[in-house]
């Protein structure tokens, strides 16, 4: 058994075909199906089959993709710490993140700082909804991941507390309204994010015994937006998912603070900070540095 059987079998579970495995490890596909079939005829099951439009895991596969993920991120955080003897130069960090709030508004500035400080790391960003990156943080598939918090399945760092925020389209009499209830949003169509402030829409729902009339499930802001624009629905998201000058990009769209206040905290998680990789550990301290409450301006005396 090798380190690079077990990076092939992990990509091509991730990738769903050995083309993109091949490409991403720099080998040929001939090369990358070849190490998948010694590491199966070594381990004497069957780890990959086919499917109509992908490779995915056998029911025993995905049990040695945690372990071969976990060995590999061993290795990762091995190679990492070694190199940190000399300045942490090279290694590989993976991100997970979801919706506009942590892929625009957090994202950019923390990664701008860790390149800066680590031009050497390699850094893959994976894209999902907020249970799909915390699924990635428990197989390994990512190092750090953006989660709501509170999440006890992880170490987490919290980084920012949003707001949600109702949306409705401006020709709606509760675009007068300066907020608005959630008993008022119910009986006419609402579209219900996907991204990370879903099930903290529903439960706050379901705790007052509410159920709006979920026409639509979105993923994509911009659709959202576009859609209450149009005056098909209103909808919830958080505060920092909106575009900065709404008004002037989506004039149809109309978004007032919910009453009663209602908040989501956004934070960094890893499966285990004591084994997380050096690379990760300087990617949580730099986020929270870059994420840290700036102090009010003092105002001038005289």
């Amino acid at each position: 058994m090798t380190f690079t059987q077990l990076e092939v079998f992990a990509l091509v579970a991730e990738l769903g075909g050995f083309t993109a495995a091949a490409s991403r490890l720099g080998i040929t596909q001939s090369a990358a199906s070849h190490a998948l079939k010694a590491l199966e005829k070594e381990l004497r099951v069957s780890l990959i089959s086919r499917h109509p439009t992908a490779l995915k895991p056998t029911e025993v596969g995905r049990q040695v993709l945690l372990r071969a993920r976990e060995i590999l991120n061993l290795a990762e955080a091995l190679k990492q710490e070694a190199a940190a003897a000399g300045g942490l130069s090279q290694g590989v960090l993976r991100i997970g993140s979801f919706g506009p709030t942590s892929s625009v508004r957090l994202l950019p500035g923390i990664l701008a700082e860790f390149r800066s400080s680590f031009p050497g790391i390699e850094v893959r960003v994976d894209e999902g909804e907020d249970s799909v990156v915390a699924r990635w943080i428990l197989e390994g598939r990512v190092d750090v991941g953006f989660v709501v918090l509170p999440d006890e399945r992880f170490d987490t760092t919290p980084l920012l507390v949003d707001e949600l925020m109702a949306l409705v389209p401006a020709a709606h009499p509760l675009s007068k309204a300066r907020s608005i209830a959630l008993a008022d949003l119910v009986g006419v169509p609402f579209i219900l994010t996907q991204a990370g402030s879903s099930s903290l829409v529903e439960s706050r729902f379901s705790a007052l015994g509410l159920r709006p009339d979920i026409r639509h499930r979105v993923s994509q802001m911009v659709t959202i937006l576009s859609m209450v624009d149009r005056g098909e629905g209103v909808s919830i998201v958080a505060e920092h998912a909106l575009p900065d000058r709404l008004d002037s990009h989506y004039p149809g769209v109309v978004a007032r603070p919910l009453r009663p206040a209602a908040r989501r905290q956004i934070g960094l998680a890893v499966r285990s900070l004591r084994q997380a990789s050096p690379a990760a550990k300087e990617f949580l301290r730099i986020a929270t540095r870059v994420c840290r409450p700036k102090p009010a301006a003092k105002k001038a005396s005289g």
